[in-house]
């Protein structure tokens, strides 16, 4: 498979931040598009088109904040991002691809419309619940056995993940208001470039010599109207 990868990152993976390691991000800069965006873009097709029941899932319930994310990202493409033309009915990308407004398809759209993966987390009880995601290129992670599962079943087994953590992380996303994002990011050792990596990867003691960084800058928002949070993924695989 060919290898899609990037030369540059916009942050310094070594300035490491406790975990959760959240900051605030400016709302213009919530989505990008890098010098790997055509041939990510390609590769999310294909996915969506021969494995989509691996890479899109939804709940039931999940529909209201589906279409108002679809319409936020649209509004959020045309006022900020560079490249995209917005019509009523279809989108041209910066790579020059037109891709179709299906609003019955809300989440398969958008997952041709932007490099970020895109997760859907409502609350429902206690906790946050993954409702409904485009997942293209998860690290280490099955999009089947997380959805509809709350955070902390979502981050099992990630041994730093304890209940201290998990107490945080769910206060955050109680928190984050809408129009103030906040972002984090992971920086992982993987022996292939493949961006669709549902499988556990290697134990940190074996990573040493492994010629590949990967890195997911993770951005929160929330949606105005139906209150649901974004867990937004923008990947990035660097030869090292």
């Amino acid at each position: 498979m060919t290898k899609i990868l990037q030369k540059r990152l916009p942050y310094d993976v070594e300035a490491k931040r406790p975990l959760p390691g959240i900051a605030p991000l400016e709302m213009a800069e919530w989505l990008l598009v890098d010098e790997a965006f055509s041939a990510q873009m390609a590769e999310r097709a294909r996915l969506l088109s021969e494995r989509r029941d691996d890479v899109l899932a939804v709940t039931d319930g999940a529909w209201p904040a589906m279409a108002e994310l679809l319409q936020y990202v649209l509004d959020w493409l045309a006022g900020n991002a560079v490249g995209y033309v917005i019509s009523a009915k279809e989108v041209r990308r910066p790579d020059g691809v037109t891709v179709p407004i299906d609003r019955d398809d809300p989440m398969g759209t958008l997952g041709h419309l932007v490099q970020e993966d895109l997760c859907l987390l409502e609350k429902r009880g206690d906790e946050h619940v993954l409702s409904a995601a485009v997942l293209c290129f998860p690290a280490s992670w099955r999009l089947a056995e997380k959805i509809g599962r709350p955070l902390t079943g979502i981050h099992v087994p990630v041994p730093e993940y304890d209940d201290g953590i998990a107490r945080r992380v769910q206060r955050l996303f109680d928190g984050v208001q809408p129009g103030r994002p906040l972002w984090r990011f992971n920086a992982l050792n993987y022996a292939d470039a493949v961006l669709h990596q549902p499988r556990s990867r290697v134990q940190p003691s074996e990573t040493a010599d492994l010629p590949y960084l990967r890195t997911e800058r993770q951005c929160v928002l929330r949606l105005p109207e139906t209150r649901a949070c974004v867990f937004s993924i923008h990947s990035y695989v660097l030869a090292r």
